[in-house]
């Protein structure tokens, strides 16, 4: 079963097990991120995002196309590290031959600072995160062009004739909504100093027991609850999610752990995903 959170306006579903398999989709944005297992239900949407290819983020990819082929859909576009572009479709023609059947994509390879448009004002922005291989993290965000300040009482005719004669009128604002950060050391906080202002943030958090040294999950790339707990006053975020947890506790340990630990400010704003009883799903 999948897990869901409601993290401010946005719904994140999936699963995630550090090392495992992770693969998250958040419907209000059309997107999924990250395609460890294939999730049937994911497999309508058009725009998937790779933070990077170790197998537990993207194995899973050619039986997400086989599942679209099933129904009927085209070439989705996948957005991927630019390092690792060709290596994906040397990887994609391999399943195609093996399994007789197309394995198209639309890539869009992303750098660190590359920002694509992705319609409706939505834009998506790639940051580099901080792992053992070619890794980025996305922040999507909205894009509003909004008259300035002292124009606000100008009547529209001299608006759109001022407009007309080429002065600068409008002022562009950028609303941070939605941020995923996977697969990382804590230094992406203060290489991406904007995660703490996103409206909601993604996060991993692979190691949260406090018997597990620090060191441990920065020799695995990886975060440590200990590491956020230390900058709790930083995030101004409406929500966070942490996510990709390590199997080596079950998941009623993982929450336990977490509501016990964060500090009251914080832990109001988290939200786990992991499964609310039982094991790790499979």
């Amino acid at each position: 079963m999948l897990d869901e959170v409601q993290a401010g306006p946005y719904t994140v579903r999936g699963i995630s097990v550090g090392g495992v398999y992770t693969s998250l989709q958040v419907p209000e944005l059309e997107v999924v991120l990250d395609v460890g297992v294939p999730v049937r239900s994911f497999a309508g949407t058009e725009r998937i995002f790779l933070s990077h290819a170790h197998p537990d983020h993207a194995s899973g990819l050619g039986s997400l196309l086989g599942i679209r082929r099933l129904l009927g859909k085209g070439a989705p576009q996948l957005f991927l590290p630019a390092e690792i572009e060709a290596q994906v479709h040397e990887a994609l023609a391999v399943l195609g031959r093996l399994h007789h059947t197309s394995m198209d994509v639309r890539t869009v390879p992303m750098r660190p600072g590359d920002v694509k448009p992705l319609g409706h004002d939505l834009h998506v922005r790639a940051f580099r995160t901080h792992h053992s291989v070619p890794s980025l993290g996305y922040q999507f965000l909205r894009r509003v062009t909004k008259l300035r300040p002292e124009f606000l009482d100008t009547p529209p005719q001299e608006i759109a004739r001022r407009r007309k004669a080429g002065e600068d009128l409008f002022v562009a604002r950028e609303h941070l909504e939605l941020a995923y950060a996977t697969d990382t050391l804590s230094k992406v906080l203060e290489t991406e100093p904007g995660l703490f202002d996103s409206r909601v943030l993604v996060i991993e958090c692979t190691f949260v027991d406090p018997k597990r040294p620090v060191q441990d999950a920065r020799d695995r790339a990886h975060l440590h609850l200990d590491e956020l707990i230390a900058q709790a006053d930083r995030f101004r975020n409406e929500a966070l999610v942490l996510m990709h947890f390590s199997q080596s506790l079950a998941p009623h340990d993982v929450r336990a752990l977490i509501e016990e630990r964060l500090p009251p400010t914080l832990r109001e704003r988290v939200r786990i995903l992991a499964p609310a009883a039982g094991r790790w799903f499979g």
